[in-house]
């Protein structure tokens, strides 16, 4: 695989940071990966694996002659850092993000940018509940979507790099407008996330049942609610709050389809439910056909050692 940029810039080096790095020199697609975090003990983490060429203690030394630069931090620290960086963006650069809201990432992004950068927003869609520099693999994105998400009047040649950048990284690129991608990742994301929290949360609160009990009967369906509370409290703050409307709207259908569940139960309508988990296991089938999942035991997921 040949170079695609001749130097990346990373600012934040936890998961998709860290995996990215690994990804690009397995692919050698950059000449050099330079790196920033707010933490100077995440920095000295970074340097102490490896993990990028030069880690810098600054997020405009970091960027400074990077022809991609990608925000690898929290939704809500987007503006702050782009604002920070943007005097040091070189022209003809392009600027990238990771984050999974799309809209409220542009509002806050895009006003700070200098003329001759490139700003195309993208989302790859892959991730564990681990996070930190050392939590990432360069496998993390093979065979999984990344949303591109290009801006009127986008640079049509700024885009078709970053894609193949993505592709050359081991994902599966798609184009998707701001806006449709903020309400299709609340429905496949975002709130499954919330109820996630929510049913770990009341397990906690429900006391008959005890603490030791939840840990040590806990079934496949909720030891993987707790696998997906454990996700980054930050990171899912920032993307709660600023993706309210589309996640606001899928949990009040949410709300709807509980409602007539319970009633449901309530009258006996065995039909219902019946049809209800028919239809629900067909996507299930359609997730594993399409190679976003597998049917083996666990999920998939090989068992740790």
């Amino acid at each position: 695989m040949s170079r695609i940029y001749e130097r990346v810039a990373l600012i934040g080096l936890g998961l998709i940071a860290s995996s990215m790095a690994h990804a690009m020199r397995r692919a050698g697609v950059a000449g050099e990966i330079t790196g920033f975090a707010r933490s100077a003990e995440t920095r000295d983490v970074a340097r102490e694996i490896g993990l990028c060429d030069r880690v810098c203690d600054s997020a405009a030394e970091t960027v400074s002659g990077a022809d991609l630069v990608v925000l690898c931090v929290p939704v809500g620290a987007m503006g702050a850092v782009a604002a920070e960086i943007a005097p040091a963006l070189k022209p003809g650069a392009t600027l990238s993000d990771v984050g999974s809201v799309k809209r409220a990432v542009i509002d806050a992004v895009a006003p700070h940018l200098p003329e001759g950068v490139h700003f195309v927003p993208a989302h790859p869609l892959a991730g564990t509940e681990h996070s930190g520099p050392r939590s990432g693999f360069a496998e993390l994105f093979d065979n999984r979507w990344c949303l591109i998400v290009p801006q009127e009047g986008s640079d049509r040649a700024a885009v078709a790099r970053l894609e193949g950048f993505w592709q050359a990284l081991g994902a599966h690129t798609d184009e998707m407008d701001a806006d449709h991608h903020d309400l299709v990742l609340a429905v496949t994301s975002h709130a499954p996330h919330l109820i996630a929290y929510t049913m770990v949360g009341v397990a906690d609160d429900l006391r008959r049942v005890t603490d030791s009990e939840v840990i040590k009967y806990s079934a496949a369906g909720f030891r993987d609610f707790t696998r997906i509370a454990a996700s980054d409290p930050t990171m899912w703050r920032d993307v709660f709050l600023n993706n309210k409307e589309a996640t606001l709207e899928i949990l009040g259908r949410f709300t709807e389809e509980l409602f007539a569940l319970q009633r449901a139960i309530r009258i006996g309508d065995g039909d219902h439910l019946h049809a209800y988990f028919t239809r629900t296991r067909a996507i299930r089938r359609s997730i594993i056909e399409a190679g976003q999942d597998t049917d083996a035991p666990d999920f998939g997921r090989a068992r740790q050692g």
